[in-house]
Order: structure tokens, then sequence, then C-alpha cells
């Protein structure tokens, strides 16, 4: 790890001591080695005002690291040549492991709300930034429209949707990806679970469609 991220690491993770080792060896493992984290804040990505939605927010790994750049950030323990972190945007989470929530309330504390809950179900509130890290494929099909609608649809004006997701197209690099979660699935006992895969022409499609369907309804 580049020695000007351990401090901010370590910041991140420290909190999850308190949630238990297992919480506190995944979020470690979790910033170690995924690198889609240090990229929002290495890219500024984020906005500095509003409000950020992380769906299906597991643990809260992220929305510890957000709260861990504000403190190094204003503490002066910055990555040279990194944009400034997001001072003043308001984090939420919601997950639908209940214990996944109670490690994200037990290591995250005051200042970020994490609710427990189900997509397919929740309305969601209007917000400047909604996050779905690895969410979609375990919905079918009609339920990732329809999320995808719903998040498209709380979004304010100018506001941004992070979404990643396996891309099916992808040859060899996807069939690994599959395998590894078919693979950590079966760890978590969830033998023979349906997860639902597009290619990213798919994804791209679907996101363009979800806007369209969005905006006519704010339309109306």
């Amino acid at each position: 790890m580049d020695p000007q991220l351990r401090p901010l690491f370590e910041a991140a993770t420290r909190p999850y001591i308190g949630a238990g080792q297992y919480a506190w060896h995944f979020a470690r493992g979790k910033l170690r080695h995924d690198p889609v984290f240090f990229s929002l804040l290495r890219r500024g990505l984020l906005p500095d005002r509003g409000s950020l939605l992380d769906l299906g927010c597991g643990q809260g790994v992220l929305l510890s690291l957000l709260k861990a750049a504000k403190d190094q950030y204003q503490a002066g323990l910055w990555p040279r040549g990194w944009p400034a972190p997001p001072l003043n945007l308001g984090l939420q989470g919601i997950e639908l492991h209940a214990d996944r929530v109670q490690a994200a309330r037990r290591a995250l504390g005051g200042g970020v709300q994490v609710d427990l809950g189900d997509l397919r179900d929740l309305d969601l509130q209007p917000c400047s930034v909604i996050v779905m890290l690895d969410v979609l494929f375990y919905l079918d099909k009609e339920e990732q429209e329809r999320l995808i609608e719903k998040a498209a649809g709380a979004l304010e004006p100018g506001g941004l949707l992070l979404l990643r997701e396996a891309d099916a197209g992808a040859g060899f690099a996807f069939r690994v990806t599959r395998w590894s979660e078919r693979f950590a699935g079966a760890l978590r006992g969830e033998f023979g679970r349906r997860l639902h895969y597009r290619s990213a022409v798919h994804w791209i499609a679907e996101l363009v469609q979800g806007a369209v369907l969005s905006a006519d309804v704010l339309g109306e």
C-alpha cells in the first residue's frame, strides 16, 4: 500500500475493532484490495455538499472511509496531489442484513445513518449521490429495472449515480468474478442462489432507460 494512504486506511478501519474481529478484518481487506473506494476520493468524484445514499452498504466501509477522509483532511494528513474530500456531505446507508447494519452502527457511531431495509421495497428520499457497488446482480431483471428507475427519480438535479457491476461480456475476467462470487456465497451459506449479471452494454442501456422513465414521471 502507498505509504501516503496508510493514515487514511488505518483511520477508516480502526473503528471496526469495536464491531468484532470479523468486521475489522473484512474492512481492512476490502480497503486494501478493492480499488474503487480510494479511487472515488483520488478522482474527486463526490460533491462537497448535499447527501450521499449508499444502497446495499454492507457494514458501511465506504461511509467509514468518507468519514475518516474528512477528519484526516482537516488534520492535515491528506495524500499529496489529491483533491479535497467532501467535507459537508451527509452520509446514509441502507442494508438488508441485520448483522451488517449492527456492525456499521457500532463502527460509525453518530453522524452517519445506517438503516435496515430491503431496496426492493423502499421509497428513496431525494439525495445528491447514490452509490450501488455490486448490488444489482443479486436482484432479478425486473427488480434491477425498478431500482434503477427509483434511483434516477430520487437524484436531485445534477445528481450523481455511481454504479459498479460485473461485465458479463468481459470473457475470462467475468468468469473469474462469477466463480469468486459463487465461492463467497457458499462461505456465507448461500448455496444455489441465482445471480443476474448483464454485459456493460446492457447496463448502460438500462441506465439510460431508467433515466428517461424517471424524467417522464417527473414531468407529469
